[in-house]
C-alpha cells in the first residue's frame, strides 16, 4: 500500500473517524511499529510535515531516519538511459533501492519546480520511487498534491463543523513568491469528496487545473464567495495556465475581519506557514476563528493513520 494522493483512502468519512479515535489514544499501536524503519527523504524545506509525520511513526514504535536532499546525499538522477557526466552523482535505480534496504516505509517531499508543467506533473520525484522501491511510499507533498495535509483538514473541519453540510470556501490570496498548487489540489480533491457547499474563488485567470476542479463551483468575487461561508481556508498559488508565474498579487484579496463578517462566524483556516498581513490579517489569524494550530497538532494524526495503515497492510 502507497499513500500517494486521495485516491488511495477507500472511505474518507471511516478515515477521520479512524483518526479521531487515534487522537483520543495516540500510543494505543505503540507495538505495531515495533522493529520498524520509517525514512524521510526531503529535496524541499519542512516543518509541520517532517515532525508531525516523525511523531506519528514515534507514537506507532517505529524508528525513523531521517535524510535532507537540499545540503545531504548525492544529486539524484531520474531520466533513465541518462549519459550521467553532468551535476548528477547517484541515479533513482540504485538510490531508490538502496533505501529500501534500510526502511520499511518511504515517505517523499519533493516539490515543484514550477518551470516546466509537464515535468511536474508528472512527478519525477515520487515516480522515480515509486517505480524503483521496494518498500510503500508516502508523499509528504509532491509537485500536484499534499494528501496529508488534506486528510488533516478533513479531521479538523469533522471536529469543528456544527451544520451536516457546511459551506466552504477555498480562497486565493496573494503572495510575493510564486507558490505551487499542491496544498490547494488536493483541498479541492478532498473537498469534492465531502457532503458540502464548495466554493472555489479567486481572480480571473488564477484557475487551478481543470481536471481537478471539475465539478467545484468557482466564484471571482470574492465578497460574494464568502457569504456565509462555515470554513475560509485561505491559500496562494500561482498562475497554472501561465505557469509558475505571478500574475496578480492585488492586497484586496488579502482575508481581512471585514471580509469574515461577510461569513456564518466561520472558522478560519491554512496550512501554514502563513505570512502575516499578506495572505491573511493578525486579526483574523488571531482570533478565536482561527483553527490554524489544532489544524497542524492533526497533522501527527493524519501521518499516523496512513503509517498505521501501510504496517497493518503489510503483516
Amino acid at each position: 500500500m502507497n499513500y500517494i494522493s486521495l485516491k488511495n483512502i477507500d472511505s474518507l468519512d471511516k478515515w477521520v473517524k479512524q483518526a479521531l479515535k487515534i487522537k483520543k489514544k495516540p500510543l494505543k499501536n505503540k507495538k505495531l511499529g515495533k522493529n520498524k524503519t520509517l525514512g524521510m527523504l526531503f529535496f524541499n524545506p519542512s516543518l509541520r510535515t517532517r515532525l508531525s509525520t516523525q511523531k506519528a511513526a514515534l507514537n506507532l514504535g517505529m524508528n525513523v531516519m531521517v535524510m535532507n536532499f537540499t545540503n545531504e546525499g548525492w544529486t539524484l538522477e531520474f531520466e533513465d538511459g541518462a549519459v550521467m557526466n553532468q551535476g548528477a552523482s547517484e541515479h533513482i535505480k540504485e538510490a531508490a533501492e538502496v533505501v529500501s534496504q534500510y526502511c520499511d516505509i518511504i515517505a517523499v517531499r519533493a516539490f515543484a519546480g514550477l518551470v516546466d508543467k509537464e515535468k511536474d506533473n508528472a512527478e519525477t520525484v515520487l515516480a522515480g520511487f515509486l517505480k524503483h522501491a521496494t518498500v510503500p511510499i508516502v508523499n509528504m507533498e509532491g509537485c500536484t498534491g499534499h494528501p496529508l495535509q488534506a486528510l488533516a483538514d478533513a479531521i479538523t473541519m469533522a471536529e469543528y463543523k456544527t451544520v451536516h453540510k457546511p459551506k466552504v470556501v477555498l480562497s486565493w490570496a496573494p503572495h510575493p513568491k510564486a507558490l505551487p498548487q499542491a496544498v490547494a489540489n488536493s483541498f479541492v480533491e478532498m473537498m469534492l469528496l465531502q457532503d458540502a457547499d464548495f466554493v472555489i474563488t479567486h481572480p480571473e485567470g488564477y484557475e487551478l487545473n481543470p481536471e481537478i476542479t471539475k465539478g467545484a463551483t468557482i466564484e471571482h468575487d470574492q465578497n460574494k464567495a464568502f457569504e456565509n461561508a462555515d470554513f475560509i481556508y485561505t491559500k496562494n498559488w500561482s498562475n497554472y495556465t501561465d505557469y509558475g508565474k505571478i500574475t496578480n498579487n492585488d492586497p484586496n484579496w488579502t482575508v481581512t475581519a471585514e471580509k469574515m463578517a461577510l461569513t456564518n462566524n466561520a472558522k478560519f483556516m491554512h496550512c501554514l506557514p502563513v505570512r502575516r498581513n499578506v495572505i491573511v490579517s493578525d486579526e483574523v489569524l488571531d482570533s478565536e476563528n482561527s483553527i490554524v494550530i489544532e489544524q497542524a497538532n492533526n497533522r501527527t494524526y493524519a501521518a499516523q493513520l496512513v503509517l498505521q495503515k501501510i504496517l497493518e497492510n503489510a503483516e
